[in-house]
């Protein structure tokens, strides 16, 4: 090796009369994780045969486990690589995986759940082949090489290649302006080494949650208190969706006595098509839906499914402490145990994640909230209920306290909503502007008059068959 000057280092092979080859690494000015390498020679074609046009690039590492978290650092660190014009690929996190690519290749990353090394091109890789095996242990993840082929390659020039070595964190406000800072001539697209979830929860977390976490890191250093702002911003963005949620089950709850009524004067499956007429009129004219309360609901599952995929991903929250949670990317374990158990340490580990517990407690409270606005669930159904909060227990005991903390938050506040809106909507006054709603004509949407229309085909149908029966008994 040797120092070129005080940003700049040469590690060159010397093949005698003045002939090398060797490595330029360049250290960036100012704060940047992007060190320029630069393939230098001289004379080497005197050296090498004249056929050889090709430049091998064989990596090789094994990757050491950094983190506390075990369950996401696997299922988050491998390889992954760019086509150049193309799309970004990976190799299996979780099991032994190769692959060989004919195709140009822009960039190829050995990345960790946190930190990546990646090699940029400038003139893309002609040829990869990659592999990663994992290993069983204590130390390390898995062991990882790429070969790769770059063509053409001049012997007689002096600089015939060159590449750019990211180092750094998979901060993803990093990770979006490196285009700017490599000048590849294409999108990079090194955000996908953030593994942010499926294209819908994925442009959620880098439409809106990433930019709101990352304005309230820059006056809040506490990412407990981000967290917690950072939930109340997300409730009040689905306040609409929430509230009319609440006053679509309210009125299902006023119209519950009127359709067991149509149930019992109805009884039996050659009464079906009657009942769910009479039920789906008295709806139309009490202005009410059972898919209204639904929808908004399920208009906020991918914002959860998003914050899922956003907090096992976040860098920012690794090594920051929060009450007893000392790393809230990893679980905060508050009883620990050794040893390998049969079943337990497999799916749930040898620890008890506090946020995990609190979280759990609150889902099993609002689960009996809600049960008390269902009187008539079936006693089976009820036990089912109340199994998903324990279920969660076991999935999540594993998972960033981050993740918990938020869950347990966003469940807390859903509560201290319900209460609220029990005091604001009054189930009379739901009734009562049922009652005038029912005065008014109503101009039937497109969906009821398509349903109604199949429910006369259906009876039309069901009465035909009905007479054929008749007169085949005739005979």
């Amino acid at each position: 090796p040797r120092q070129l000057n005080d940003s700049t280092v040469l590690m060159a092979l010397d093949m005698g009369d003045g002939a090398y080859w060797g490595m330029e690494y360049t250290l960036p000015k100012g704060e940047s994780y992007v060190v320029r390498l630069r393939i230098v020679q001289n004379a080497m074609a005197d050296i090498v045969q004249s056929n050889a046009r090709n430049l091998g690039i064989d990596w090789q590492q094994d990757l050491h486990r950094q983190e506390k978290g075990k369950m996401f650092e696997e299922r988050n660190s491998g390889i992954y690589y760019k086509f150049a014009g193309g799309s970004v690929e990976h190799l299996s996190e979780s099991k032994n995986d190769s692959e060989e690519r004919q195709s140009k290749v822009r960039w190829i990353a050995f990345k960790n759940q946190f930190f990546s090394t990646v090699m940029i091109a400038d003139r893309p890789f002609n040829t990869a082949d990659f592999s990663s095996e994992v290993i069983k242990g204590q130390d390390y993840l898995k062991s990882m090489t790429a070969a790769a082929v770059v063509n053409d390659y001049d012997w007689n020039s002096g600089n015939p290649v060159n590449f750019h070595l990211f180092i750094g964190p998979n901060l993803y406000p990093l990770l979006s302006h490196l285009d700017k800072e490599v000048e590849a001539g294409e999108d990079l697209k090194m955000t996908k080494l953030i593994p942010l979830g499926w294209s819908l929860f994925r442009w959620i977390n880098t439409g809106v949650i990433i930019p709101v976490f990352t304005f309230l890191g820059k006056f809040i250093s506490n990412y407990g208190i981000i967290i917690l702002l950072l939930t109340i911003f997300i409730k009040l963005v689905l306040f609409p969706l929430t509230y009319k949620s609440y006053k679509s089950q309210a009125k299902m709850r006023v119209l519950a006595p009127d359709i067991k009524a149509i149930n019992d004067k109805y009884p039996g499956a050659e009464n079906a098509m009657i009942r769910q007429q009479k039920t789906m009129a008295l709806y139309s004219k009490a202005g009410a839906s059972p898919m209204s309360g639904c929808l908004p609901m399920l208009l906020q599952m991918p914002i959860l499914f998003a914050m899922f995929s956003f907090f096992p991903s976040c860098i920012e929250l690794r090594g920051q402490s929060f009450l007893w949670a000392h790393d809230l990317s990893a679980p905060d374990a508050i009883i620990s145990w050794s040893g390998n158990i049969p079943f337990i340490t497999e799916y749930f580990g040898n620890h008890i994640s506090l946020f995990c517990l609190l979280m759990t407690a609150t889902n099993i409270i609002y689960t009996y909230i809600n049960m008390q606005n269902q009187p008539s669930t079936m006693p089976g159904m009820k036990w089912m209920m109340y199994l998903m909060p324990l279920f969660f227990l076991v999935f999540f005991n594993n998972y960033a306290a981050g993740l918990s903390y938020y869950y347990f938050l966003s469940l807390l506040i859903t509560i201290i909503q319900t209460y609220a809106f029990r005091y604001i909507i009054k189930e009379e006054d739901v009734r009562k502007a049922m009652a005038e709603a029912s005065k008014k004509p109503r101009k039937k949407s497109g969906f009821m008059a398509r349903l109604e229309e199949m429910q006369r085909q259906q009876q039309a149908m069901l009465r035909e068959q009905q007479k054929q029966q008749q007169r085949g008994g005739k005979r």
